[in-house]
């Protein structure tokens, strides 16, 4: 999974479109590799809500998890061999220019539900942070 990092105040919505198409075009070119899964965009922090829960009792608050100058702004899910792969991935997403694409394998756990129901066309958009 690549997570997209970035000061939601540093672009401007011009840039931000930009970068959309940008993504979008990567996308595309994922997916004609075979590599693509899945990409999104996340609403502004703002819009975020955290839960906790402490001694049974869950705590509900505003925002994200921590206050920091970067912000979970969306993620790539895709198929790469090894962490050579992911990085050239990473370095082509948008976001990595004016922010931060951490690289995290995702841990298969067995039993989960299988996504009978995911998106099967292609994105509409995808991500900047």
């Amino acid at each position: 999974m690549l997570l997209i990092y970035s000061d939601e105040q540093a672009w401007s919505e011009a840039e931000r479109e930009h970068c959309y198409q940008e993504s979008t075009q990567l996308a595309h070119q994922l997916q004609a590799d075979g590599q693509y899964l899945a990409a999104s965009p996340l609403q502004p922090v703002s819009m975020a809500t955290s839960v906790r829960v402490r001694d049974g009792k869950p705590l509900v608050t505003d925002g994200p998890f921590a206050e920091t100058r970067e912000q979970l702004g969306g993620y790539f899910l895709v198929n790469a061999k090894n962490l050579d792969e992911a990085i050239s991935i990473a370095k082509r997403i948008p976001g990595a220019r004016l922010g931060t694409v951490e690289i995290r394998p995702v841990l298969e756990i067995p039993g989960l539900p299988t996504d009978k129901g995911a998106r099967t066309t292609e994105p509409d958009r995808v991500l900047c942070a």
